[in-house]
C-alpha cells in the first residue's frame, strides 16, 4: 500500500478529528468498457481507505476479527460528481464524522488534481460473530467518541 497521510487535532482524544488520506492508482481492471472506473470501485475505495485509518491508530482489522469484533456497514451513501478512468492518481480522504457506542460514521471525499469526483458517508454497526450489536472496544473507542 502506498504512504498516506494522518491528521488528528491536538486536543484530547475525545476531541480529535482522526482522519487520513491514501493515494490510489486506477488500474485497468477497475474500468468499465467505456473506460471509467465503474461504480461498484468506489465502495472498494472506500474499504481501503477505513481500514488505512484503522491501521493509522496502530489497529489492524484482522485482529479485531481473530478477537471476534466485526464492523458491518449497514449505510451508505455516495454522490458521484465526476468519473475517474484508467491510470488516474486519485486521493482518497476519509475521516470519522461521529462515533457512538456501537457505531462509527465516516466521511469520504475522492479528489483527482484538486477536483472532487465523489463523496460519500458510511455507518458501520459493531458485532459480533453471530452479528449482534456489540460496544466498540475501548481501544477504538478511546481515538474518538461522542
Amino acid at each position: 500500500m502506498a504512504a498516506f497521510i494522518v491528521h488528528q487535532e491536538p486536543e484530547g482524544m475525545a476531541d480529535q478529528m482522526i482522519s487520513c488520506e491514501i493515494p490510489i492508482r486506477v488500474r485497468y481492471a477497475e474500468c468499465d468498457p467505456m473506460g471509467f472506473v465503474h461504480h461498484s470501485k468506489y465502495f472498494e475505495y472506500f474499504e481501503m481507505a477505513r481500514t488505512e485509518l484503522l491501521r493509522s491508530t496502530g489497529i489492524r482489522y484482522r485482529d479485531l476479527e481473530d478477537k471476534g469484533i466485526l464492523f458491518v456497514v449497514a449505510k451508505v451513501e455516495c454522490r458521484f460528481r465526476r468519473p475517474a478512468r484508467y491510470d488516474d492518481d486519485l486521493l482518497m480522504k476519509v475521516q470519522i464524522s461521529r462515533m457512538g457506542r456501537a457505531r462509527i460514521d465516516h466521511r469520504y471525499e475522492l479528489y483527482r488534481d484538486g477536483l472532487l469526483l465523489c463523496e460519500a458517508t458510511s455507518v458501520l454497526a459493531c458485532v459480533d460473530r453471530q452479528g449482534q450489536v456489540i460496544p466498540i472496544p475501548p481501544e477504538i473507542a478511546g481515538q474518538h467518541q461522542d
